[in-house]
Formats: structure tokens, C-alpha cells, sequence
């Protein structure tokens, strides 16, 4: 297989989205991480570089995770199963294949930020008799949709282990209202998905299920049975579905969640790509890594 050359990747990243029509607008630089649809434009340069750059060579890349870290977005690229960071300004005028501390050495030595940090085992995860996964998501993020589905694929596959799955939802509350990071519309999802979760459990899945393939709320929630009486009491009631909500918030804060998604294992942090990427194989896996005794259904 021919090698591949990761920073130049990442180059090719930053040219790829310029290609596709979203690197200027009216002869100034439209940053690449600007805006609510981010994420979206960064995956379609990913999309960009595997169709042009990488068919020929057997690679694949995919898009991790964003981060904001010092002052700069810190995001992810996975070629062939390996990650990969790299940095990039706000303005998405500035890309750093890598970044160097600049601390003095013995500050920031054996720090988990400044070491390579060895992927974990299933030996290495917190065990429990009934373990967690917890998913911290943002619902109109491309990543956090991604998470959905490896999660819908698995209890479809194997439903005893919807009972330990929690999809967790990123944002705060405001002024009386959620606030999302892609603005109202992605609030409401996440209180609609939240009063479902919390109320209608047994629609959940379902409601998921259907959301996941064109957004359509209204029609999912009848196809899905969703009770509209309750779901209405529950959006309206501040003491019902802001009350849910919160709980998911005051979690993300406990845990310092900062990126959707965020898996955690009971109430530890831990990486899917570990166990080999975002995929239904490897999240069941680590699920079942949790518990202290493996069930037959793993």
C-alpha cells in the first residue's frame, strides 16, 4: 500500500475546502471552522480528499473530533484508523500540522497533554455490574449523529444493551431556554429527544431511528408513536423537560465534556478509536468491556 503522507493530508484538507466552494466569499477568507456549519464544511473536505486524493492509494480518511483549546480549534483526522491532530485559528486563515508546548520541561512532563498517550484495552476500562456508556452528543452535529447511528446499529443488533446506553445532550440553559450550538432549531431537538428519553423510553429508539435519516421531526414522532400529550407537557413544564436537560448539563460539566461526541464509561472517559474507530463494532465493544462479567448478549 503506498504511503501516506499525513501533513500533507492535512494540507490537502485545507485546499479540499476551498475546491468545494466554501474557502471565499466576495474575495475575503471564509474560515473554515467560522460559523454554525463548521463541522459540516470540514466533512465535506474529508469527503473531498477520500474521493480525489486517497481512492487510488487504499487510504480513507475521516473527520474525529473539534475541540477549542487555547485560543485555537484543536480537531482530529483518521487515516486508516490512526488519529491524527493538528490545529487550526478560528479565521481558518492559520493550519498547524502539529502543535509544540511551550512549557518549561519540567512542567509538563509525564502531563496526559504532553505525553503519547498508549491506547487502552478492555483490561484498562472501569468495570462495572451494570455499566454506562454515556454519549455526549450535540443533535445537529454531523459527529454527534454519527455517534446516533453506531448506537441505533447496535441495539437494533443486540437490543439487551439499550439498557446501558444514555445519550446525553451538550448545552446550557439560558435565561429560562436551552441554547445548542447550532442555535434554536438544535435546542428544541435536544429538548424533544430529552422529554422522549426521560417519559416515552420504549419510543426513543424508534424515534431515533427515523430522526437520524432526514431530520423530519413530525413525521418521526408519529411513525415512532410518540405520545403528543405527554411530549407537549413535558416541552412546556419547566419542572419536567429544562429539569431533564439540566441533569445532562450539570453531567457534561462533571466530566468537562468539550466536543460531541464525548463517550464516557462508567463515569470514565474513554475512546472509541481505541478499540477501532467509530463504528457499531467498536463501541459495543467497549461496552461490553465494562461490564465485571461478561452477559452472554456480548
Amino acid at each position: 500500500m503506498k504511503k501516506i503522507n499525513v501533513p500533507l493530508i492535512i494540507v490537502i484538507l485545507m485546499i479540499a475546502a476551498f475546491l468545494i466552494g466554501y474557502g471565499s466569499k466576495n474575495g475575503s477568507s471564509v474560515g473554515l471552522f467560522g460559523g454554525q456549519k463548521a463541522e459540516r464544511l470540514a466533512q465535506n473536505a474529508v469527503d473531498y480528499i477520500n474521493q480525489n486524493f486517497l481512492a487510488s492509494t487504499g487510504g480513507e480518511a475521516t473527520l474525529g473530533s473539534i475541540n477549542e483549546e487555547s485560543g485555537v480549534y484543536k480537531f482530529t483526522i483518521l487515516i486508516n484508523g490512526v488519529e491524527y491532530t493538528s490545529y487550526i485559528t478560528k479565521d481558518g486563515k492559520i493550519l498547524f500540522p502539529d502543535g509544540v508546548p511551550l512549557a518549561a520541561e519540567s512542567e509538563t512532563e509525564g502531563t496526559e497533554e504532553n505525553v503519547q498517550r498508549e491506547p487502552k484495552t478492555c483490561e484498562d476500562l472501569a468495570k462495572s455490574n451494570e455499566p454506562i456508556l454515556e454519549a455526549f452528543i450535540v443533535s445537529q452535529c454531523p459527529f454527534g449523529t454519527q455517534m446516533q447511528r453506531v448506537l441505533n446499529e447496535i441495539v437494533k443488533n443486540i437490543p439487551e444493551l439499550k439498557d446501558y446506553i444514555k445519550i446525553e445532550y451538550i448545552g446550557s440553559i439560558q435565561n429560562g431556554k436551552i441554547t445548542a450550538m447550532h442555535g434554536d432549531e438544535e435546542a428544541e431537538e435536544h429538548l424533544r429527544q430529552i422529554c422522549i428519553r426521560e417519559e416515552q423510553k420504549d419510543k426513543y429508539w424508534n424515534y431515533i431511528d427515523c430522526y437520524l435519516k432526514e431530520g423530519k421531526s413530525e413525521q418521526c414522532l408519529e411513525s415512532a408513536a410518540v405520545l403528543m400529550t405527554t411530549l407537549n407537557q413535558c416541552l412546556e413544564d419547566k419542572s419536567r423537560g429544562l429539569k431533564y436537560a439540566q441533569l445532562d448539563f450539570n453531567a457534561q460539566e462533571e466530566y468537562g465534556i468539550t466536543g460531541s461526541p464525548t463517550l464516557i464509561l462508567n463515569k470514565e472517559n474513554v475512546s472509541e478509536f481505541d478499540f477501532g474507530g467509530r463504528t457499531a463494532e467498536a463501541v459495543k465493544t467497549v461496552i461490553c468491556c465494562g461490564f465485571n462479567s461478561t452477559p452472554d448478549f456480548c
